[in-house]
C-alpha cells in the first residue's frame, strides 16, 4: 500500500496582519477547463460507432444535450469522418484517432480524426451531373460541408496520413 500526499488546498503562507486568515486559505479559482476528448479506435465499423457513441455521450456532458440540432449535427460530423477514415484511410494493424474540442465559453466545437494512409487524399465535394441523388455512398464531404461552418485536411504532423477536421458553430454558448 502506497501513501500518497495531500495537495494542498489554497494559499499555505501564514496570514499576516494584512491578510485574513480566510483570504489566506481560500483557493484561487479554478480557469474554465478546455473541453477536450481524444482517443484511438480500432480501424473497422465497430471502432466508427464507438467513436460516435462516446463522442455523443461527451457532447451531452459539456452541455450539448441529445436530441438538440447542434448535438445531431456534431454527433453526424463524427459518424461520416469516422466511416471514411474506416473505409478509405484504413491501414492494416492501424488505428484512427478522434479528438473533440471545445474551448471554454466557445460557440465552436472542432472534430478532427486522424488516419495513417497518406495516398488516399479527401477532395472538395460536389454532387455531379445528372445524377439522381439516390446512391447510399459518395455524400459524406458533401453532408460535411454543408452542416459544419469550416472544414479541410492537413497532412498528419507525428507520421504517415492525414488529419480531416470540422468545426461547427453553435448557436448559442452550451449551458456549464
Amino acid at each position: 500500500m502506497t501513501t500518497r500526499p495531500v495537495p494542498p488546498v489554497g494559499d499555505l503562507r501564514p496570514a499576516t496582519p494584512d491578510t485574513p486568515l480566510r483570504a489566506a486559505l481560500t483557493p484561487a479559482p479554478a480557469p474554465a477547463p478546455d473541453r477536450d476528448f481524444a482517443m484511438c479506435f480500432t480501424s473497422t465499423p465497430r471502432g466508427a460507432r464507438l467513436a460516435r457513441r462516446l463522442a455523443a455521450v461527451r457532447l451531452d456532458a459539456w452541455g450539448i444535450p441529445y436530441g438538440a440540432e447542434p448535438h445531431d449535427a456534431i454527433v453526424l460530423i463524427v459518424a461520416e469522418l469516422t466511416a471514411n477514415a474506416v473505409r478509405h484511410g484504413h491501414v492494416p494493424g492501424r488505428d484512427f484517432h478522434l479528438r473533440l474540442h471545445a474551448a471554454p465559453g466557445g460557440r465552436v466545437v472542432r472534430v478532427e480524426v486522424t488516419d495513417t494512409r497518406t495516398e488516399r487524399l479527401p477532395r472538395r465535394p460536389a454532387v455531379p451531373e445528372g445524377v439522381a441523388g439516390t446512391e447510399e455512398a459518395g455524400r459524406g464531404l458533401l453532408l460535411v460541408s454543408q452542416l459544419a461552418v469550416r472544414w479541410s485536411w492537413h497532412p498528419r504532423p507525428d507520421g504517415p496520413g492525414k488529419t480531416v477536421w470540422a468545426e461547427y458553430a453553435l448557436p448559442s454558448p452550451p449551458r456549464q
